[in-house]
């Protein structure tokens, strides 16, 4: 048998394997949402038909003015979307699992940058004077120079005569006329070493020498000797290379994440196998208007001199959040072009996905914003076979876990935000003070297209509702908040009609 017709046999069989798998998965997905009744069980709770999150312990409306549907327990775990697959299928498709973990998230960016001098210790060096360069003693940039050092002599005119008017008030013993002139030869750039030599021997000198203030290494040198100087002539320049600067760029998706003080890990290439440790030094303001980067200065020792400036390095930024996130592994996320999912395993061979919100992606975790719960399982394997059969129907909504009281559930209704507040009358059938939940039988809205409904609201924190009882007409103002109703004002009004007639109308 050849090669290419054993190729083609292995082909064949896959995609037999895999049909036979899919087929198996679509059939149980359809059963398991074809929940039936058993009619010796009592229902657990009763569902909206067009939103699986609203519940009541009680038939009733929806907030749409639909029947609510009873949800027995042979069914409790199925909501639109909800696939069934046997455990001999689970195990051949290799399903993996996972907790969603609630953690703090750390991270690397990664990113390029170029070695430069620590701008804070780079010392330039201008004459005060003019005058002509009689000799140079460095001759040529990067040329390391030491403090002490003498760098270049000098002759000018002024510092001549400024010596001469200190000699002048020394010969006086002036001290006032002493301490004026010896202001003078410092304002001018002269050593306190040349003005006690001065003072000792009284001797004019043509040209005076300076020194090196720092050591270092020139990294400019724009004179040479004979050269004319004046106040402002950029001789030259010494930087020093303990320490370094390292200008880096990251996206601008990524600019939240940097903060100053970061940890920084650095190589380069012409040093395989080693790395330097540095820190964030500074964030610039700005973000580059040619390649939208932000640009970051990070700092690093160089004792031992091998970074040297305009070097290419490869750096990582070693990020992590303030706060715990939660967190899943980054293979379980299914991304589209206009929704992220995941796949929750609900137990018992029950698979749902389900749509979430993504923050800060690392290179093997994704942080969710919503969607999910801490301590929920996700599928991190086959999960997008499941996917494909639990989409085609799913509202890609969780089901929220049950609470001891599930009447507590309320129902989140999509209207614009100025259209979430609404004024109505009402009848009150029961108050749960405790945990300041009413049952009112409420009027239609025709704002919202909302017929009569009985609801559960909620009341606000600071509405005093020690005077309100059952069967009595108010009228209130609610908001939707969070998907909750809430009650922000209820007044309690003359009986006009019976409370009777208004429980029935609101029926």
């Amino acid at each position: 048998m050849s090669t290419n017709l054993k190729c083609l046999v292995a082909l064949l069989i896959g995609a037999g394997i895999m049909f036979a798998a899919t087929s198996l998965l679509v059939y149980e997905g359809k059963h398991s949402r074809a929940a039936v009744p058993n009619k010796q069980n009592k229902p657990l709770y009763w569902v909206a038909p067009m939103d699986s999150n609203y519940r009541r312990a009680e038939p009733g409306l929806s907030p749409m003015g639909m029947e609510l549907v009873p949800v027995y327990e042979n069914n409790s775990s199925s909501s639109p979307g909800t696939v069934t697959i046997s455990p001999q299928v689970i195990n051949n498709l290799g399903v993996k699992t996972s907790k969603v973990e609630f953690k703090v998230v750390q991270s690397d960016i990664k990113t390029v940058g170029y070695v430069q001098y620590n701008q804070d210790q780079l010392t330039h060096i201008h004459p005060r004077v003019e005058g002509w360069v009689e000799t140079l003693f460095v001759k040529a940039q990067g040329e390391p120079v030491k403090a002490g050092e003498p760098l270049y002599t000098l002759y000018s005119p002024q510092l001549v005569n400024a010596q001469e008017e200190f000699l002048l008030a020394v010969n006086r013993n002036n001290k006032v006329l002493i301490r004026a002139a010896k202001a003078r030869l410092e304002s001018l750039n002269v050593s306190a070493g040349f003005i006690k030599r001065l003072q000792q021997n009284k001797k004019v000198m043509q040209n005076i020498t300076f020194y090196a203030r720092q050591s270092g290494v020139l990294d400019e040198l724009n004179i040479r000797e004979g050269f004319y100087v004046k106040p402002g002539t950029s001789m030259m320049s010494i930087a020093k290379l303990d320490e370094v600067w390292v200008e880096a760029e990251v996206f601008e998706r990524q600019a939240n994440q940097v903060t100053t003080g970061l940890p920084v890990t650095m190589t380069l290439d012409y040093a395989k196998g080693q790395q330097w440790q540095g820190v964030v030094d500074y964030i610039y303001p700005a973000l580059s208007d040619k390649n939208r980067t932000l640009r970051v200065r990070l700092r690093f020792e160089n004792t031992s001199k091998q970074l040297k400036p305009n070097m290419f390095a490869q750096v990582s930024i070693h990020t992590q959040s303030n706060l715990p996130q939660m967190v899943i592994p980054k293979q379980a996320l299914i991304r589209t072009g206009t929704q992220n999912r995941v796949v929750l395993a609900l137990g018992e061979g029950h698979f749902k996905s389900v749509e979430v919100n993504v923050g800060q992606i690392t290179q093997t975790e994704a942080v969710i914003v919503s969607g999910i719960m801490k301590n929920d399982l996700i599928v991190t394997a086959a999960q997008f076979l499941i996917d494909s059969e639990s989409s085609k129907a799913s509202d890609f909504k969780r089901m929220r876990p049950d609470n001891k009281n599930t009447t507590n559930s309320m129902a989140k209704m999509d209207m614009p935000k100025q259209q979430q507040t609404a004024m109505v009358n009402g009848v009150i059938n029961n108050i749960n003070k405790t945990q300041r939940l009413i049952n009112i039988s409420r009027e239609a809205i025709p704002k919202w297209g909302r017929g009569p409904a009985t609801m559960d609201f909620y009341a606000a924190k600071e509405l005093d509702i020690s005077t309100l009882k059952a069967n009595q007409l108010v009228h209130f103002t609610f908001s939707i908040i969070d998907g909750e109703f809430v009650i922000s004002h209820i007044a309690i009004m003359p009986d006009s009609k019976s409370a009777a007639d208004h429980a029935k109308h609101g029926e």
